[in-house]
């Protein structure tokens, strides 16, 4: 029995202004149009389908056409947002068959108003604004009660509509003029109003902060159609208005007691009446604080013409159609130009000189590879990791800072500075709802970006194990305080490192000069390493780029490109999926088996051991070079420049200089023994050869204090190995190998246009002598072959000896290039 429709005639008070602003608001959407038609109508036939309730418009147009009822808006927004929903409402029950109860809502874009987080204050409370900040983090989804119907338990009458407004609020006395009940009702869920709600916390953006200051954060709500726009990591543009609401996360902190009534516990047990002082009363200071009622959100860093490239749908034709005829110029002719390679890295870094193997690798991460899923499931990772190793002052912090400026999302952190917590995700509790939510770390909001890691090799090794999922599976899996969740990192990592002891030490390889375990540097595709070398011509190139720098700036600054055109052609390419040709996979294949050989024969020092990791990194590495030129299969020139890139990187390590007095110094210890001791015997006859001999011995072991670098060593290792190859290949069967000493021989007779005197001659036959020997005992390249058989004649099969030994060379050695 609805006795209130009846009986009751409630009083409402007309607002004249909201009135005013919901009759010119419906004018506007019935009158406006471009180019003879109705703008807004087409979205209004939409409003039928059940997903859809929000009407969007451009608060541009509202000011072409009525800059009074556009002035209200702005000032007054929260008094006249529902008038103006009505509007909206009563707009599309004229054009199409809506049903009568359901709810409208209208959300404005292109807000005039854009406010800093410094400048929300009471001032701004109820007017339409618009603020910029990042998502750090996202409450699920619930249904807000908007209009509650509710049943009198005492007397059954029915009362509708009762308004709801961020509380549960029950109507004040029935309406039965009979009835008089205050406390007693129930809430009929069947014909009451709820829309979607949803909490998301907004921090104050970098560029935003001054200096010394704290980033502030903010409550923004969303509901109907907003819900679910924002992403934990995003930059979006919040339009709505600041309101102030209770502040229940404050009431419910420790403190004393809240008391509902007069009446009060004595001391006995018995009730009592009276004043006991403000704390036995249970009084609090109801504080309020600021919340953002958001009607529309709209993410400020996609990338390009309002599509956001993270979705599956996004196609190259897709963007050229967003693009305009001079963009799409631009787009063709930076595909077309034959040194894009070049002129990409001198525009992305224009105030870095020199290292243009790191400015490639950096760029080919930018760009990255294709992400798989093959047929059970398993993803493979299409993005790049790179760390940058080196000495102070070789620019690392100026590289990872470029990238976070002008990649449109990405996150800069600091390694000593950051927790596990912290660069993955965290579980805290929520001060109103006090349920546990998912707080984003930084590899979560440079999800599809890019996450500069500063100071890697000062985290704590606990932290670093933190991130062994997300740099291979992509993933970070948590379960904590009830919370069980997989959540996606798909983030390209930049790291930059010092070694230990703050210089690269050459004596030693990557893996001793920096504090990292094997399983993260394996996850890094690219490793580069800065040395900080003198060199007359580099410095000067360098004082003169610093120096012009700070003279003038904008002259000695010059690009190709502009920012705004590379992130156009980035996102462009991004989009193509390049297969790998045949050809192109035959030649990685046969590049990967060079690489092990290479890494197992023993010859070179790599930086670290050669794994199928970098067998993915080289055809991850192939298709970004393929995305650089927008072709779609994956060409052999491709995978060489890959190639090169990977073992650039991988043999980056050089090796100290060799010194091979310290492998002869026991030999000849034993031989100055052994000739002091003739010298004794043959006193009587020659006193003096003893003393000839010992000075010989001494001048000989002063002479094989030889030091020769590593590069000199290999250049002649491969001469040796070359001309023992080519006599392999003309030899005939059984005459495989050569002779100790004519090898020596031809190397002395190749070299004989450097020699000008006996001392240099015994000085170069000593120095391949002692290589050789090197090549035989520790590097394995060669193979000597002391015994040939069997001496004839003999019962025992006494073995032959040979006194100048046979070598050939081991069949798996592999000459570097």
């Amino acid at each position: 029995m609805d006795v209130a429709e009846h009986n009751i005639g409630t009083n409402q008070v007309q607002d004249i202004v909201g009135e005013r602003c919901q009759k010119l608001f419906q004018d506007f959407l019935e009158e406006f149009s471009v180019n003879g038609e109705l703008k807004h109508l087409p979205e209004a036939l939409e409003l039928i389908r059940p997903e859809r309730n929000t009407l969007t418009v451009s608060f541009a147009d509202l000011e072409q056409h009525n800059q009074q009822l556009a002035t209200t808006i702005l000032q007054e927004y929260y008094r006249v947002y529902p008038y103006l929903c009505r509007a909206v409402r009563n707009f599309a029950l004229d054009r199409g068959q809506v049903p009568p109860s359901k709810e409208f809502y209208v959300s404005f874009t292109d807000v005039p108003t854009k406010i800093k987080f410094r400048e929300l204050n009471t001032s701004r409370i109820g007017s339409l604004i618009r603020i910029t900040g990042q998502v750090v983090r996202t409450h699920p989804v619930h249904p807000e009660l908007v209009s509650g119907t509710f049943v009198c338990l005492d007397c059954q009458a029915v009362i509708r509509d009762v308004e709801q407004q961020f509380k549960y609020t029950q109507p004040t006395i029935c309406r039965n003029p009979v009835c008089s009940n205050r406390s007693r009702f129930l809430l009929d869920v069947n014909k009451s109003k709820f829309v979607d709600f949803q909490k998301v916390r907004i921090q104050e953006t970098q560029a935003e902060l001054p200096r010394g200051c704290i980033p502030r954060s903010i409550e923004a709500i969303l509901r109907a159609e907003a819900v679910e726009t924002a992403q934990a990591g995003d930059q979006c543009g919040f339009t709505g208005s600041l309101i102030v609401v209770p502040d229940v996360g404050s009431l419910s902190m420790p403190g004393a007691r809240s008391e509902s009534g007069t009446r009060l516990q004595g001391t006995d047990g018995q009730n009592v009446e009276g004043v006991r002082g403000l704390k036995a009363l249970g009084v609090r200071d109801l504080s309020y604080r600021m919340a953002f009622l958001a009607c529309s959100v709209e993410p400020v860093n996609r990338k390009y013409g309002g599509l956001d490239p993270t979705k599956d749908e996004v196609t190259p034709e897709l963007l050229k159609k967003q693009m305009t005829d001079e963009e799409w110029d631009k787009v063709y002719e930076m595909s077309r130009d034959k040194n894009l390679f070049q002129n990409l890295c001198e525009s992305l870094f224009p105030t870095i000189y020199g290292n243009q193997e790191v400015k490639c690798g950096i760029l080919l991460m930018l760009f990255g590879g294709v992400p798989k899923v093959t047929l059970e499931g398993t993803h493979l990772r299409g993005d790049i990791n790179v760390c940058v190793v080196g000495d102070p002052s070789t620019a690392k912090s100026q590289l990872l800072k470029q990238v976070e400026e002008f990649s449109p999302r990405a996150v800069y952190t600091s390694g000593k500075a950051s927790t596990a917590a912290g660069l993955t995700a965290a579980v805290v509790k929520d001060e109103e709802s006090h349920e546990f939510v998912i707080e984003a770390g930084a590899l979560m909001l440079a999800d599809n970006g890019v996450c500069c890691i500063d100071e890697f090799d000062k985290m704590d090794p606990k932290d670093q194990v933190a991130i062994h999922e997300a740099m291979e599976q992509q993933t970070i899996s948590i379960t904590k305080a009830g919370v069980k969740a997989t959540l996606n990192a798909r983030t390209s990592i930049l790291a930059a490192a010092n070694p230990i002891g703050g210089r690269y030490d050459r004596s030693k390889s990557l893996k001793h000069n920096i504090a990292m375990t094997a399983p993260i540097m394996s996850r890094f595709d690219l490793f580069f390493i800065l040395v900080d070398e003198c060199n007359e011509v580099t410095d000067y190139a360098i004082a003169q780029r610093i120096v012009d720098l700070h003279s003038h700036l904008d002259e000695c600054v010059q690009r190709t490109y502009n920012a705004e055109h590379i992130q156009r052609y980035i996102t462009f390419a991004r989009q193509f999926k390049p297969k790998i040709s045949p050809d192109s996979a035959e030649y990685i294949v046969e590049e990967y088996k060079r690489l092990r050989q290479r890494d197992m024969s023993g010859a070179t020092k790599s930086a670290w051991r050669i794994t199928v990791r970098q067998l993915e990194s080289m055809i991850r590495l192939s298709e970004a070079i393929a995305r650089m030129h927008c072709q779609d299969e994956v060409q052999p020139n491709h995978v060489k420049q890959a190639f090169r890139l990977l073992g650039n990187s991988i043999i980056r390590v050089k090796e100290p200089d060799i010194h091979f007095d310290e492998e002869q110094e026991q030999y000849l210890d034993s031989a100055t023994a052994m000739d002091v001791e003739e010298s004794s015997e043959n006193t009587e006859v020659a006193p003096v050869s003893g003393e000839t001999n010992t000075s010989e011995a001494q001048q000989t072991k002063q002479a094989t204090g030889l030091k020769i670098s590593y590069d000199d060593y290999r250049h002649i290792a491969n001469l040796l190995v070359l001309h023992m190859r080519r006599l392999e290949e003309s030899s005939t069967e059984g005459e495989d190998g050569i002779r100790r000493s004519e090898l020596v021989q031809w190397y002395l007779s190749e070299v004989e246009d450097e020699i000008n005197s006996e001392s240099e001659l015994v000085q170069k036959k000593m120095l391949v002598d002692k290589v050789i020997s090197r090549l035989i005992s520790r590097d394995h390249v060669l193979i000597e072959l002391k015994i040939t058989g069997l001496k004839a004649g003999t019962s025992e099969g006494e073995e032959i000896a040979e006194q100048d030994p046979i070598l050939i060379v081991h069949p798996n050695y592999v000459i570097d290039a």
